[in-house]
């Protein structure tokens, strides 16, 4: 039951720190502005990858379920739900990506949630000044060896999907549980789960490519993260321009 716990103090942690937001308007809003902003740098930083016909699933898939702003709590009180009979409901295959997967939300929220509270109380103001406002919250927030983390569950959860993709009979089982999957409430879950699956399966059955995939991700992130831990303004800000299209 060790999954369960973890399922549910994660999700715990989640609706924590979204309530707390949903409470201040201007929290609120600073929260909506931050995430935006990253999911538009991502956008820029992959644009070749989701131009590529190879590679645009598996980076819509990203984008869409770990990056963007939307909204998770459908898909995060299933996982709390069913956290107690994951193992029994669920292939055993699947745990470990559901646990993976809440542990990244949980502290994607976190950092997030900082940020946030950073993006508020910044008082960089006229043109530019979501750029400024970004590399100042990074700046205040820290956290360099959490952001390390976010990136390698980022990674272990492509890993983890891939092998699953692997697992013979196990994209019949997938398929064969939406309908109970539906009647138990459990939709968003499934749909995630399917879409995972079939994302990683694409890219499977090409040779090395979902370790390309992984290691360009692994790479721009890497660099991203280290640029912007070494308070180099003027190139990071120049980078994000370019990533978001608004060239300096």
């Amino acid at each position: 039951m060790e999954a369960a716990h973890i399922i549910r103090d994660c999700v715990a942690q989640v609706t924590a720190l979204r309530e707390s937001t949903a409470a201040q308007a201007g929290l609120r809003e600073a929260a909506h502005a931050v995430k935006r902003f990253q999911a538009q740098r991502f956008g820029g930083t992959y644009a070749d990858l989701l131009a590529s016909k190879t590679f645009s699933g598996a980076t819509r898939f990203f984008l869409v379920e770990l990056y963007s702003e939307k909204d998770y709590s459908a898909r995060d009180s299933q996982f709390a739900r069913i956290a107690g009979a994951l193992e029994s409901f669920f292939p055993k295959q699947v745990v470990g990506t559901a646990v993976a997967m809440a542990q990244l939300h949980a502290l994607t929220e976190e950092l997030d949630y900082q940020m946030a509270k950073a993006w508020q109380a910044s008082s960089f103001t006229g043109n530019g000044q979501e750029f400024g406002r970004y590399l100042a919250s990074w700046d205040a927030v820290g956290r360099q060896a959490d952001r390390s983390q976010q990136l390698e569950v980022v990674l272990q959860v492509g890993q983890e999907l891939e092998r699953l993709t692997r697992k013979p009979g196990l994209r019949t089982m997938l398929r064969m549980m939406r309908k109970p999957a539906s009647l138990a409430g459990l939709a968003a879950l499934q749909s995630f789960l399917e879409a995972g699956f079939d994302t990683f399966a694409d890219m499977a059955g090409k040779r090395s490519t979902v370790s390309e995939f992984l290691g360009t991700i692994r790479q721009r992130e890497s660099a991203w993260i280290e640029r912007l831990f070494a308070a180099d303004r003027v190139t990071c800000e120049t980078e994000l321009r370019l990533c978001l299209g608004k060239a300096p």
